[in-house]
């Protein structure tokens, strides 16, 4: 059943490699299912030259759904998906800065306790909590805060206040996971997802397999020292790549500018909240506000560097851009390859292809992976 989750339409054969169980018993299992009403017929795939195989589905509206949580520094948005990773219902945002845990916690239980209300339909089977930090998502625990606060052991905390299974997964670790699922990542084995959000994180899958290091905490870009600025990061060190090549360096470039009251599309908007955010700042370079552009190409050049770094280590075919920063990726994107150019060797870089992800609330469906493929189900 998780199988045909992540892949809508299966014959049996493609079940059976996917599962390394026997024809047999997948054909079992499936007939089973299918006299349950859980797995639908779907019609014949393509001949690759043989018979036309029978493919399967499953029958969502017969299943539960899952509800996921994506946590970001300053945002957190809810949506309910069913098995088909279709979203039901609307996506709820809501500006919720984690820097206050107990306020944070709180507008997160109570957008859940309102989504699960407005809910009508199959039941809730699982929670999936997406967060940035040191996630260790075998005990549910985020090693970036301490024991006693309230986001170190916020999937306990939200298993225990609803009594619906929780699972939790570092934020970037969860968009490669649906990019390999359902993104630019299905491209090759060898792919690394770049999330670019008010940080900058990494998700990386090599010999087609999720690679999260030794103690599980792999990917950290943020942090590889390869700024020149003095700048403290969010960690305490300095020289991190965050403090050059983030949404939030981004927004500190053009707020500086726009305070010296250059000319610029968000100064009406500056000039009313004494600040600009960041959907702001990408929705105005993307309408060709010279400033926002500006702003944006500084950080890219800089990601381009670091992506650099990447390849000379990692040598993957593919580097997907995601998260909230995709969006203005047809931007990044020139920079991001004149950086390529500067700081990595030809031999190297010129068999990987940087790419822009299409995919739309790429954290909530990571959660939404991370749900239905952590659940015990049920049925």
């Amino acid at each position: 059943m998780k199988s045909l989750c992540f892949a809508k339409m299966q014959a049996v054969a493609d079940m059976s490699a996917r599962t390394g169980k026997s024809i047999p018993n997948v054909t079992k299992v499936i007939n089973q299912l299918t006299d349950m009403g859980i797995v639908l017929e779907c019609g014949y795939a393509v001949s690759s030259g043989g018979r036309r195989p029978l493919q399967y589905r499953l029958n969502h509206q017969n299943l539960p759904n899952v509800l996921s949580v994506s946590i970001d520094q300053y945002y957190t948005s809810v949506a309910i998906y069913d098995v088909s990773f279709e979203i039901l219902g609307t996506v709820k945002t809501i500006r919720n800065p984690v820097t206050d845990g107990e306020a944070c916690v709180a507008a997160i239980k109570a957008m859940i306790a309102e989504s699960l209300e407005a809910h009508v339909g199959q039941p809730i089977m699982a929670i999936g909590l997406t967060i940035p930090g040191f996630v260790d998502s075998a005990s549910g625990q985020n090693h970036s805060y301490g024991a006693n606060h309230p986001l170190f052991n916020l999937c306990k905390t939200i298993q225990d206040h609803f009594g619906i299974q929780t699972w939790v997964e570092n934020d970037s670790t969860a968009i490669a996971i649906a990019e390999k699922h359902f993104g630019e990542a299905q491209r090759s084995q060898d792919v690394l997802v770049v999330n670019l959000n008010w940080g900058v994180g990494l998700g990386m899958i090599i010999h087609d397999r999720l690679f999260k290091g030794h103690s599980g905490y792999a990917g950290e870009f943020s942090h590889i020292p390869l700024s020149d600025e003095n700048t403290l990061c969010s960690c305490g060190k300095r020289g991190c790549l965050e403090v050059e090549a983030s949404l939030t360096a981004a927004v500190k470039s053009a707020s500086l500018r726009l305070s010296e009251g250059e000319i610029s599309a968000l100064q009406s908007v500056y000039s009313v909240q004494g600040n600009i955010r960041g959907d702001q700042l990408m929705d105005a370079a993307n309408e060709g506000d010279q400033l926002a552009m500006e702003s944006l190409n500084k950080i890219a050049f800089m990601l381009g560097k670091g992506v650099a770094t990447l390849i000379h280590i990692i040598n993957p075919e593919y580097v997907v851009i995601s998260g909230r920063g995709a969006k203005v990726g047809r931007i990044l994107l020139p920079q991001i390859q004149s950086a390529l150019m500067k700081y990595s060797i030809d031999r190297l870089s010129k068999h990987t292809r940087v790419l822009i992800s299409d995919l739309s609330q790429v954290q909530l469906l990571g959660g939404a992976c991370v749900a239905l493929d952590k659940a015990k189900w049920s049925i």
